[in-house]
């Protein structure tokens, strides 16, 4: 174990450690107008609950077979419209030649000829209306049920966000072994593999098509298109289902590392600091998760830490004269 020797702060407001022994955590003084000198900051830690994370990893998704299939999807609307006009009206015309083949008014000939018009305009109806289901099966199949029913919706521009580069879809394959909770409606991504620096993406539905070389369970989410772009590779960060634990979140300016080790340093008196170790941490979008070793409560130095380090190992060095 280090043994440690704290020594008061100079006359020039620079913290001293005498250091003895093998490598271990230290404690250090530091005089306050030393701290305030170097800049100094620390936050007092406040409890939270983290919900622990997978990693999955997806593709941004280009949408321009689901734009087409919606114009091919209005022009079988429009189709049929006018399909259906010419059967209405047709129904119309065999009703009159009719009345008049009672009434001796026409010839059976005129007659066949309208009832033949007929059915030529209820089979284009009825093909119409096959060409629009098929459509809609088709999105169903490839895109699943609520991307189809946005894509072929009535509105008038319902991609729009993604045609213009606000929105980006997802389409995020989890490991095998894992499923996305039922609760589970955000998820966080981002195309580095940055936990820090992830966004938000927002649950669109399950995909009907997974990913051939993964064999998960597959999801479309939206987010946010001004970092990710059609075509990139992302990783993302699902929450566990059901499992949740207590500890803080220290910000990542907080970690200091000396020989492979994660230390952060703790304000344990007004010119006193001790150096923890940090042996297990997961990072969130706010910093790092610490389920044990610093408690709530205590004061984290977040800003100085290295400098900490610094004059700590700067006291181990022996004077010349020793």
């Amino acid at each position: 174990m280090l043994s440690v020797t704290p020594v008061i702060a100079d006359d020039d407001d620079k913290p001293v450690a005498k250091l003895s022994g093998s490598a271990g955590q230290g404690t250090i003084f530091l005089a306050a107008k030393a701290q305030a000198v170097s800049g100094l900051q620390t936050i007092t830690l406040s409890p939270v609950s983290d919900h622990p994370e997978f990693t999955a990893y997806g593709k941004a998704v280009n949408i321009q077979p689901l734009v087409e299939l919606r114009h091919r999807y209005l022009v079988a609307l429009t189709e049929r419209s006018g399909a259906t006009a010419r059967f209405q009206q047709a129904e119309q015309n065999i009703k009159r030649q009719q009345d008049l083949y009672r009434e001796g008014a026409t010839s059976k000939h005129n007659l066949q000829v309208q009832h033949a018009q007929w059915q030529t305009d209820k089979a284009q109806v009825d093909a119409s209306g096959v060409q629009g289901k098929t459509i809609i099966a088709e999105a169903r199949i490839n895109w699943g049920k609520k991307l189809a029913e946005l894509a072929l919706s009535a509105d008038s521009d319902p991609l729009s966000g993604f045609l213009s580069g606000q929105k980006t879809l997802l389409h995020i394959t989890l490991p095998v072994n894992k499923q996305l909770a039922n609760e589970i409606q955000t998820i966080y991504v981002e195309a580095s593999g940055n936990r820090s620096a992830a966004i938000k993406a927002e649950l669109i539905s399950a995909a009907p098509q997974t990913d051939n070389t993964v064999q998960g369970e597959s999801y479309f989410f939206q987010t946010d298109g001004s970092r990710i772009r059609t075509g990139m590779r992302v990783a993302a960060w699902i929450p566990e289902q059901n499992e949740n634990r207590s500890g803080v979140i220290i910000p990542k300016s907080a970690l200091v590392w000396y020989m492979d080790q994660a230390f952060v340093y703790i304000k344990t008196d007004a010119e006193q600091f001790s150096r923890r170790a940090i042996d297990q941490y997961s990072a969130t979008a706010d910093g790092y998760f610490v389920g044990n070793g610093i408690s709530a409560g205590e004061q984290l130095v977040v800003t100085g830490g290295q400098m900490l380090l610094s004059e700590e190992l700067r006291g181990q060095i022996p004077d010349e004269g020793d």
